[in-house]
């Protein structure tokens, strides 16, 4: 009986939301602001989607572009130096998560080419040990990490840098180190040409911009560090437990070495975008909710046009609980195929925003993400079917709760009133 029943409530309501063939203004009416719910939805959950994708995007893209330059975890000494750095990095290589670390020295100089003048961050590193821990190699536009040799001081700038000094590989630079020549006349800087033997692009204007390369030994021969390096940069094999890592680290290094990780030193990105993506989600959740709230207005009318069909309903035996039910199924059915067709289109699109973007751009005569401006240029999208599920489960509740007032209405439907004038 119960399975009769709700085949007979699901009927009717699914009849209800098709348009009778008869000229009745009033129910194309009623059906045309069905179809506008219906799309606001359906835009709604789209819009969603393909927001929460993109979010997603940038938030991958932040990080694996940060930390393919920097590092997940770093150790330092005191003033900055670790004086063994051969010892420090066999105990941190100790730890079972640690699958690769590598010796730097960082500094901060000044490099010149003609009458250009640029602040870069100077790293000296060791190119076997650094393939390890960075993704340089597979961004180099020109050249290759292995060209570093020492006492060969050749440099690697970032594109922009590059482009900034003007300069090509194969140019000679000049790098102004903060350690100045104490002299009787005066302190004078210390300047040491370099040759030009790559150029890099990881796609973030913060390193393109300000990051050079050089071999480790001549490094410390130009900050006069002997064999000192700045630290030693480890790679985990998951990211995420960079913080734990750190932590357990201590009980291998050292008690004066210092012990850093990605998350202290770039938090701030991360934890923008990820308030910025449950604040986009609140925003453009409003246009699903506005868009279920018309199913009210859709509802309430099509109870007030229903009402001599819910009297005869109701003589012929059907009860309260059943009329409400109808109408609950035509509410539902408008907002499950707007949000159906919404997760169609915002997949589509999400998939699809490497492709959209670009054509847009081309169209447009413009770029949307300025290299000089913004951190990542292009448009990323990390569609999660986690976001799917619960954008369109929110979007099939909301629907719901919009379907109730107008279902309890009809319920309460009293059969002679409404027959009195039919």
């Amino acid at each position: 009986m119960l399975t009769c029943a709700m085949r007979y409530e699901l009927w009717v309501g699914l009849r209800y939301t098709r348009p009778k063939k008869r000229g009745d203004g009033r129910n194309h009416f009623i059906s045309f602001i069905s179809m506008i719910s219906m799309l606001g939805i359906a835009l709604g959950v789209a819009a969603l989607i393909v927001v929460l994708s993109v979010m997603n995007g940038f938030q991958n893209e932040l990080r694996t572009r940060i930390l393919g330059v920097a590092s997940h975890i770093e150790i330092t000494g005191p003033g900055d130096e670790l004086r063994d750095w051969t010892r420090t990095l066999r105990q941190a290589s100790r730890h079972p998560e640690v699958l690769a670390a590598a010796p730097y020295v960082a500094a901060e100089s000044m490099l010149a080419f003609d009458q250009q003048v640029r602040g870069v961050v100077v790293r000296g590193v060791l190119p076997a040990y650094e393939e390890k821990v960075a993704d340089f190699e597979r961004h180099m536009k020109a050249g290759h990490l292995a060209d570093l040799k020492p006492g060969g001081f050749g440099i690697i700038l970032g594109s922009e840098l590059a482009r900034a000094l003007q300069v090509l590989p194969g140019d000679k630079v000049t790098l102004i180190a903060p350690q100045g020549l104490v002299t009787p006349a005066a302190i004078l800087p210390r300047l040491k040409q370099f040759t030009v033997v790559g150029i890099f692009d990881v796609g973030m204007y913060e390193y393109d911009s300000g990051l050079a390369l050089i071999d480790m030994s001549d490094a410390q021969k130009l900050y006069r560090m002997g064999d000192h390096v700045s630290g030693v940069r480890l790679k985990l094999d998951d990211l995420f437990a960079a913080p734990r890592v750190a932590q357990e680290l201590h009980r291998y290094l050292d008690p004066d070495d210092y012990v850093s990780d990605w998350t202290q030193g770039h938090a701030n990105f991360f934890r923008a975008i990820g308030i910025e993506k449950n604040m986009m989600f609140l925003i453009l959740l409003l246009i699903v909710a506005v868009a279920a709230f018309n199913i009210v207005s859709t509802l309430v009318m099509a109870v007030t046009d229903k009402q001599a069909d819910i009297a005869i309903l109701r003589t012929l035996g059907a009860s309260p609980r059943s009329i409400m039910a109808v109408f609950v199924v035509q509410g539902a059915l408008i907002g499950a195929i707007g949000m159906i067709l919404g997760v169609i289109g915002g997949v589509a699109l999400a998939k699809n925003v490497g492709v959209i973007v670009p054509a847009l751009e081309h169209l447009l005569h413009t770029h949307f993400l300025a290299k000089d401006v913004y951190y990542i240029s292009e448009l990323p999208s990390d569609l999660e079917w986690h976001d799917v599920r619960v954008i369109a489960s929110v979007s099939f509740l909301l629907t719901l709760l919009a379907t109730l007032y107008p279902s309890w209405r009809a319920s309460r439907v009293n059969p002679a009133e409404a027959l009195r004038y039919e």
